[in-house]
Order: structure tokens, then sequence, then C-alpha cells
């Protein structure tokens, strides 16, 4: 089912199943900026990722000497959230545990999503629950596609990314087969806190970037106007549009966890960037997307 959030200045709709951002369009102009899911590019719009942020060694992990079978993402985004609460700018949902997530993720846990709307700004925010005794381990993220060109062009030449005050940006690409990140440092030049997006940007890897190295990203259209700013305190964050296929879009991923190195080999509680919550805690995060 659909709920809408909207104002004066946006109308935003989220699908209770994934409790996902589908669509954010203009009051003004009815422009939308959000990517429609088609699925000759990407079938997804703004899915959560959770338990797990991108892929697995062998699409597999190990916790206390047994081995569970995962898929890239974990499965929040493939199930039907439950909406809590509704207020004239605030939206609510819940995803509980169930005896088939716990066959694959041996952890009872408790999922709210809630989205915010002020102004021109929806702000999304994230609270996990550990209702067990036994520690709890787990990586969530954001995945929104932003519509790149967002006026009709037939490409994205002129547009660039933006990075807030920064030089250059680290990141560590991944292989596109397996979706393993690379052990390498790559460094992406910036010019006043920016790069232009090339045909071929995209088309080597995932723009990994971990450090907090910046708390900004964005979409500067061909005239020069940040369209689209995500701003975000999370430990890592993800630049990513199909690769090989110049898709009409762009995906700003704020994130807590990420994918396997290639060459890791440990449990669960050794991944890189995993989250630990104790009986009976929560953990809280947020990111906020600006819309022009």
């Amino acid at each position: 089912m659909r709920y809408i959030l909207e104002n004066e200045i946006l109308k935003a709709e989220i699908d209770s199943f994934g409790a996902e951002l589908k669509s954010v369009k203009s009051k003004a102009n009815g422009k939308e900026y959000m990517w429609n899911g088609d699925k000759k590019y990407w079938g997804r719009t703004s899915p959560v990722l959770f338990p797990f942020v991108g892929s697995l060694q062998n699409k597999q992990y190990s916790f206390q000497d047994k081995t569970y079978p995962m898929g890239q993402h974990g499965f929040a985004r493939d199930m039907e959230h439950t909406m809590i609460s509704q207020t004239e700018n605030e939206l609510w949902f819940e995803l509980t545990s169930t005896e088939e997530t716990l066959k694959k993720y041996p952890f009872p846990f408790v999922l709210y999503i809630g989205y915010t709307l002020l102004g021109n700004i929806l702000t999304v925010m994230w609270k996990v629950k550990n209702p067990a005794k036994k520690t709890m381990y787990f990586s969530i993220g954001a995945h929104p596609a932003f519509l790149c060109p967002i006026h009709g062009e037939k490409n994205k030449e002129g547009y660039a990314l933006s990075f807030g005050d920064v030089q250059e940006i680290h990141h560590h690409g991944n292989t596109v087969d397996t979706g393993m990140a690379l052990e390498e440092d790559l460094i992406l030049p910036l010019k006043n806190g920016m790069t232009k997006i090339t045909p071929e940007f995209f088309d080597r890897c995932t723009y990994m970037i971990e450090g907090k190295q910046t708390g900004k990203a964005g979409l500067v259209d061909s005239e020069g106007n940040e369209y689209i700013t995500v701003f975000f305190d999370a430990p890592l964050f993800a630049i990513w549009s199909p690769e090989g296929k110049n898709a009409p879009f762009v995906c700003i991923e704020p994130c807590y966890g990420r994918c396997d190195r290639i060459d890791f080999h440990g449990s669960l509680e050794e991944r890189e960037y995993t989250n630990t919550l104790e009986g009976g805690q929560e953990f809280h995060a947020e990111y906020s997307i600006k819309f022009e």
C-alpha cells in the first residue's frame, strides 16, 4: 500500500512493501526526482539494506560455527512492513523478525523506518531494536536512486557529483562479477568539491567511500544547480549506477556496513563495519535529502 507525505513544496510516496520511498515530486511543477524502477536498468527505487549491506563471500556467512545463506543486501527490502503511525509530516513503519527470517538470520529484531517531511527536506530515520538477550550483529544502509538527468536530457552530459568542501575522495572499487570490495585505494580528484559524470564514469565499479571523508553528496545539473543533496553521518557511503548501461539515475547510499572484501573469510562478528547491539538496546541513525 502507498502512503503519502506532502506539504506546500513536495509530495512523497512510500510503499509499505519494503517501506520503500517510491516518488518525490515538486508541487510547483510536478517534476519527479526519484527513479521509476524500470527493470531495464534496475527494478527498485530506494530499498533499505538490512540486515546486510552488499554482497557476502559465496553468498553466505558464518556465525557460531554454522553457515547461513544470504543474498545481496539482506531481506528487509523484500518484505511487507506495517505502518504503525502517521501524522501530517511523519510516517513510521515496523518490521519484526519471523520464523522464516530466523532460519537465515538467527537474531530476533524489530526494525523501524520513519520518514519526516519538512519544507524541501525529507529525512529517513532508522531504529533497530534487539529484543533478545544475546548480542545482535547487523548492517543497515540506504539505496535511493535519483533521476540523472533530471530535465529530460538524453544523457548525463554536463552533470556532476558534489561532495562539499573537500579536494579529493578516496574510494574502494568492487569487482563487478562478485561485488566484493577490492583492496586498492583509488583517488577521485575534485574541482571545487565536484567531479563531472562522464559516459564511462560508472562502468568500472561502485564508488565506496569510507572514513567519513564528507557528510554530504549531491547531484548537480548541466546549469550548475545542485538539485539533490544527501546529508549523513554514516561511516561510509556509496555512489552507484548500473555498470555499462549509462542508466538515467544515480544512487547516493549512506551505509552502516558494506560488502565483504575480496579476501575476507571470517565470521559474522569479524565483518568490517558490522554493528553490535546488546540485548534490549536500540540503534538509531538517519539521513536527509534536500530537493531543489
